[in-house]
């Protein structure tokens, strides 16, 4: 229903946007022209506005100071990833790459990796994690969390059902990876039954909000109030877990965030943290190397 709805809702908007172009064009491409071209500079502001916001805010941060020049090549490659993500992979591919859990003969011992996506997003976002996997012939689920603006603990039930497919298939634990809020859906998940840490192999997160963000002062929805930055669901989260959960984690991190900030904020005490320099939030969930090092963990 998830990917439906975000599918609905792009291509509505672009197609509005592309027909509103071709009538105006008809009618004086003039004004066609400066309509794409004002329409553009207000996309590349919109980008702009929280990387100066994240520059400022993590000058009091302990992660290492991005100079400018970085700063900049993040917003870049931000606009270039959030183009291909929401225009492309889940607007038309979030399906190209089903989950495999069919329990083939393939995938018995051999590791597999369950994904969750972060805020409004869809597992579309995985492309080249979900691509990577079939090729390799693992199992793999990647969902899609819903309701969209509910709890985060109501996502722990489809996370469940994801670890629980992907182990019956493999035989194994599973690695779990989430990006953004999807690192909190895995903590409430681990929170919601006993014995969950010991059905997952590792934990993966990238730019998950592990002590909220800046930006979450601002939010409306019931997920995003819970990720502002020590939030009472975070401390509850926290309070709730035992101080050895986070050894099993590994946790990416960047000082270019522009969604989660200030950068430290993506950390968790005592787990493997690892700065991604200069990776902006979104790009950041098919970085190179934090794929290399979650892959090296199967």
């Amino acid at each position: 229903m998830l990917a439906r709805s975000l599918q609905f809702m792009l291509i509505s908007g672009f197609g509005l946007s592309v027909a509103g172009l071709w009538w105006l064009w008809r009618h004086s491409p003039v004004f066609a022209l400066a309509g794409l071209l004002l329409g553009l500079l207000v996309y590349l502001k919109l980008f702009a506005i929280p990387f100066f916001i994240a520059r400022l805010v993590n000058r009091k941060d302990p992660a290492p100071p991005a100079p400018l020049a970085t700063w900049v090549a993040a917003w870049w490659a931000e606009v270039v990833a959030a183009s291909r993500v929401f225009l492309w992979r889940q607007a038309f591919a979030w399906n190209d790459y089903p989950d495999q859990v069919g329990g083939d003969s393939g995938q018995k011992g051999r590791r597999g990796v369950v994904l969750i996506h972060g805020f409004v997003c869809n597992r579309g976002i995985w492309g080249p994690w979900l691509q990577r996997l079939t090729q390799d012939k693992r199992a793999f689920a990647a969902v899609n969390l819903e309701p969209v603006f509910g709890s985060i603990d109501d996502y722990a039930v489809l996370v469940e059902q994801a670890v629980k497919s992907v182990t019956a298939a493999s035989g194994l634990p599973p690695l779990v990876v989430g990006h953004s809020m999807g690192g909190l859906a895995v903590r409430a998940w681990l929170r919601s039954g006993a014995g969950n840490d010991a059905r997952v192999h590792h934990v993966v997160t990238i730019g998950t909000p592990h002590h909220g963000t800046w930006l979450g002062r601002s939010a409306t929805a019931p997920n995003g109030k819970q990720m502002a930055i020590d939030s009472r669901w975070l401390l509850q989260l926290q309070a709730d877990e035992p101080a050895s959960r986070y050894g099993n984690f590994s946790c990416f991190y960047s000082n270019c965030d522009n969604i989660v900030f200030p950068a430290s904020t993506a950390t968790l005490s005592g787990a493997d943290n690892r700065l991604v320099a200069g990776a902006p939030h979104l790009a950041m969930a098919f970085n190179a190397s934090a794929m290399d090092a979650a892959f090296a963990k199967l």
